[in-house]
């Protein structure tokens, strides 16, 4: 059975396009009372990006805090807060940010209409209603998350994202001078995030044409930021992204993605640095990758931290492995279906060991 995969329906790319969110949004206004949820980082609070923001009277500017990775506490304090604001549902939830404050941005819009804890949703399909219309207006670039079918979340026992076709945006809003003023470590990790994707993808078992043909012009464009310097590097960038999603949503990520989940669970390493970590010691797995992401991390003036697991103990490292292992269908991709013979616990905890 082939996969029925959902895109993002709407696409505006272009310097200078955030001013066209008002008149995007406005369509879903049905009625003078309708109101719109805007799921902000709060790194842009007294910013001039504040200022650009088309609230409304109704609607609610929500500051977000992501200097952890999403967890699901945050998303039902988060939800439970839009819902007390008002008697009746928002009719849109816009997320501006990176990765993190667009997935909070998806995971509120879903659990506005889905009952219970987001802990119940985390995994493969498992949520049952439509979620709010919901958009996107990245600030960072990398991670993909404009267009995956996923929300990554921490929970009390994993870290697992909301995958489901409800998730994907409705909208989004690509402006490379959103991205212009990044400061260099960040757009380096969350760069080589979307470099990642691309390379597990293109590498992996599940690899098909759909995916190759976004993973190569990811790949080629991650390039020409950071090794070329481009002049053009930020909507260069801002395409790779799309371009790495894309090639990951009818594949998989792989061995590097499963292992920085675990680095995450247990340390709280932010997603795109825990991925570069991670990538540095898989050698392995994924040679010719590896050497290429050493010589852009050197061309970038990039030091990595060492020696995270060092001082862990046992029950922290056995945490780890376990929440890396979990995630079958990565270690799949990357391994075949007799990963499990190859990917031992005492393989793992090897890697960790490494970091």
């Amino acid at each position: 059975m082939f996969r029925n995969f959902k895109l993002v329906p709407n696409v505006i790319f272009g310097r200078g396009c955030f001013s066209q969110l008002d008149e995007i949004i406005e369509k879903q206004r049905a009625d003078k009372d309708a109101w719109a949820v805007f799921v902000t980082d709060d790194v842009f609070q007294g910013k001039d990006l504040e200022k650009r923001i088309p609230l409304h009277n109704n609607d609610l500017l929500l500051w977000v805090n992501v200097d952890d990775e999403p967890k699901t506490s945050y998303v039902d304090k988060l939800t439970l807060e839009v819902r007390n604001t008002r008697s009746t549902l928002p009719c849109a939830v816009i997320g501006i940010g990176g990765g993190s404050s667009m997935d909070l941005a998806k995971a509120i819009a879903l659990m506005l209409t889905n009952e219970g804890s987001s802990t119940l949703y985390q995994g493969w399909d498992l949520i049952k209603n439509p979620a709010i219309y919901h958009a996107a207006v990245p600030t960072l670039s990398g991670t993909g998350a404009e267009v995956s079918r996923t929300t990554v979340l921490t929970g009390p026992e994993k870290k697992l994202g909301m995958n489901s076709d409800y998730t994907v945006f409705d909208q989004i809003v690509l402006d490379p001078e959103l991205i212009r003023d990044v400061p260099r470590d960040q757009h380096f990790y969350t760069g080589m995030d979307c470099y990642i994707h691309c390379v597990e993808s293109l590498e992996g078992t599940f690899l098909n044409e759909f995916s190759k043909s976004y993973g190569e012009k990811s790949l080629d464009l991650c390039r020409q930021v950071f090794v070329d310097n481009h002049p053009d590097k930020d909507d260069k960038l801002m395409m790779a992204s799309f371009f790495g999603g894309m090639s990951i949503a009818y594949s998989q990520v792989g061995a590097c993605h499963a292992l920085s989940y675990g680095l995450s669970y247990v340390l709280g390493t932010h997603h795109g640095i825990g991925c570069c970590i991670t990538f540095d010691v898989l050698e392995e797995y994924y040679p010719d990758g590896v050497k290429e992401f050493r010589t852009m991390m050197e061309t970038s003036g990039i030091d990595l931290p060492r020696g995270l697991t060092a001082n862990l103990t046992d029950t922290q490292m056995e945490t780890m492995i376990t929440v890396a292992l979990g995630l079958d269908p990565l270690w799949e991709n990357c391994l075949g279906k007799d990963w499990k013979s190859i990917m031992t616990r005492d393989k793992a905890r090897s890697l960790f060991l490494k970091i």
